[in-house]
């Protein structure tokens, strides 16, 4: 998280940092040094980790799930999301930044949360994303305005509370021109920009335009929202976009262009994307890192849409260079799966295993250009 935090988390098995993804591996414990630091030498380039799963998708046996949990563990006022999530918190805990897409909003005071197609998710959500380790969490999706303007306001105040920043939505115009930027304890400027493809039919009215960050936007873009974030001082900025076709594993025509334009920009650095409900490729555009769907991180959509109940978590390594650019030294992918919910089988999220892992693997080598990238494993 943005307050550093050193901890060995996944074990080595046969890392090859330099070989394609379908070799696979486990990230590198660290491991502590037997000399002693020469005070004459150059100080060790700075780095940061950035960590980001899928889509935060609160379908009602999600929140069933974590209400049996929290009647077996007592922890929670209504329900106990960590017993679901235990195997992914370390490596969420102990990034340096570390950011979820929250896909829908959370209910008003007084409201029962709702479920697909119009969603509210519990507010009970917002204090857990918090103790989870994540800093920031993106907002624009096409289920942004499902509550209306309230909704968003509500999604934003809950996330703030709890001191989690939310990015791609704004509760007013001057909120739109304030970049998200997270400082971690090196003091490195990690800027974040989000925007969706559209509000599933839903329109915002015109004297609120500057409510939710869309991809057809014209007055004030990723591309604008990357340069103020770059202007403003951060180091890095990374941008997230939901887009895509759902289910669909391969990137589309809009995706395509708007990653090649995304990355030809010296103000993106990183490009992330999630939407499709399955996992889409990881490759290099212009010479930067483009992920372009990470499937999701929680859902429960329909059973014999297989595909949607596997995701992957994504880590990138940025070092800095001796001329003050930021590149990424370490692209890492986990693929992770879960179970449908059913009375007495919780859900749990693990280490995707079998045709399960085959066909992640497959989705994240669908357009190739990925030499390089490594895949871990959860501790087990």
């Amino acid at each position: 998280m943005v307050a550093l935090l050193v901890l060995a988390l996944l074990a080595t098995s046969g890392c090859d940092d330099a070989g394609p993804a379908s070799r696979g591996s486990d990230r590198p414990s660290a491991t502590a040094s037997a000399r002693t630091p020469d005070p004459s030498a150059d100080p060790a380039p700075r780095t940061v980790s950035v960590v980001m799963g899928g889509d935060l998708l609160w379908h009602n046996t999600v929140w069933f799930s974590a209400a049996e949990d929290r009647a077996r563990t007592g922890k929670g006022r209504r329900y106990d999301f960590d017993p679901m999530f235990a195997k992914l918190k370390p490596l969420i805990a102990s990034a340096d930044v570390a950011l979820c897409h929250e896909e829908v909003p959370f209910a008003a005071p007084g409201q029962k949360p709702e479920s697909y197609p119009v969603f509210a998710a519990p507010r009970e959500v917002a204090p857990w994303i918090a103790s989870m380790g994540w800093d920031g969490c993106t907002t624009a999706s096409n289920h942004s305005w499902d509550q209306g303007f309230a909704g968003l306001v509500t999604t934003a105040d809950l996330l703030e509370a709890n001191h989690v920043r939310h990015i791609g939505t704004f509760r007013s115009a001057d909120e739109r021109t304030e970049p998200v930027i997270l400082t971690t304890a090196d003091g490195v400027r990690v800027g974040v920009v989000a925007a969706t493809y559209g509000l599933n039919g839903f329109v915002v009215p015109e004297r609120q335009w500057w409510a939710v960050s869309q991809t057809t936007d014209l007055r004030d873009n990723l591309l604008v929202q990357a340069s103020r974030a770059r202007a403003a001082g951060a180091d890095i900025v990374i941008a997230h976009v939901h887009w895509g076709n759902e289910y669909d594993h391969r990137p589309n025509a809009d995706q395509v262009a708007l990653a090649d334009a995304l990355t030809a920009s010296p103000d993106v650095d990183l490009v992330l994307g999630d939407h499709a409900h399955v996992v889409q490729p990881i490759t290099t555009v212009n010479g930067k890192w483009v992920a372009y769907g990470l499937g999701n991180m929680i859902a429960q959509n329909e059973v014999e849409r297989r595909n949607t109940y596997e995701g992957i978590t994504v880590d990138f390594e940025f070092t800095e260079r001796s001329d003050g650019r930021w590149v990424v030294t370490r692209a890492a992918y986990v693929p992770t799966q879960w179970n449908h919910y059913t009375p007495g089988n919780p859900i749990r999220i693990r280490n995707a295993t079998g045709a399960r892992l085959a066909s992640v693997r497959a989705a994240v080598d669908g357009v190739g250009g990925n030499r390089g990238l490594v895949r871990h494993r959860l501790p087990r």
